[in-house]
């Protein structure tokens, strides 16, 4: 057998390979629906849902921030919000350090 015959014979592979392409690429398209189920939808609902939490927040509300300071909500302003964490000491925090609502007073 020589070089020649090697080539041809390599030549005649290519194309069958080829049409297999769409079998070798199905297991990477499997692991990217399951990174998507598992990870990133799972993390965008908690992201929507940690928004609706800093829209709803309003004054008299009981937080706590990314700090882990506790406080009542003093004042709501477009980005930023008021905290009251002591007597006569009130600290101003961007919406977006909001970490949980402790309990909302009831109306």
């Amino acid at each position: 057998m020589n070089i020649s015959n090697l080539l041809i014979f390599a030549q005649a592979a290519a194309p069958a390979g080829q049409q297999n392409m769409l079998a070798t690429m199905m297991p990477l398209v499997f692991i990217f629906v399951i990174f998507y189920f598992l990870l990133i939808r799972p993390q965008q609902k908690k992201a929507k849902a940690h928004e609706k939490l800093i829209s709803s927040v309003k004054t008299g509300d009981q937080v706590v921030t990314n700090a882990g300071i506790h406080g009542t909500v003093a004042n709501v302003k477009d980005k930023t919000l008021i905290i009251k964490i002591a007597d006569n000491v009130k600290v101003e925090f961007d919406r977006g350090a909001i970490a949980a609502v402790v309990n909302a007073p009831e109306a």
